[in-house]
């Protein structure tokens, strides 16, 4: 049986990290933001009145991007794949809650008529595929 959220107890050193952790304003989101800006896109950040609250929006375009962390959101790529050696259980169900929550919130956004756009940290190794994938998305039309 898995463990408990908030049951757990951890080592301070692993107490400071995590709260290092940062949900806006990342480095990956930042990296997708200037190349946005750089294509000659503008956005809102953060539209907490939209499902998921997502990281760039493009209203006009009725339009979203989520910028995700690959272990925290549960990519299937190598880093997402990557289970903690301590307190295993305990992450399994923290993230096999997370990818949950993405669905439904994608899911909520397109019954909206809302096109949405997962970028994947792992993505960002590739700035040629991410610059094309990005354009590719922003000029299309529903």
């Amino acid at each position: 049986m898995a463990p408990k959220m908030g049951t757990t107890k951890t080592d301070p050193d692993r107490s400071r990290i995590m709260r290092a952790v940062k949900s806006s304003d990342t480095g990956p989101e930042m990296t997708v933001r200037r190349l946005i800006y750089s294509l000659g896109y503008r956005y809102r950040l953060h539209r907490k009145d939209l499902p998921g609250t997502p990281d760039l929006v493009f209203p006009g375009r009725r339009a979203v991007i989520f910028v995700h962390g690959c272990f925290w959101h549960g990519h299937d790529c190598k880093r997402g794949a990557r289970t903690p050696k301590s307190n295993t259980g305990y992450w399994k169900v923290k993230i096999a809650r997370n990818v949950e929550r993405d669905a439904k919130t994608i899911d909520d956004l397109e019954r909206n008529a809302w096109r949405v756009l997962v970028v994947w940290e792992c993505e960002l190794k590739d700035a040629g595929t991410l610059h094309d994938k990005l354009d590719a998305f922003l000029t299309s039309r529903p």
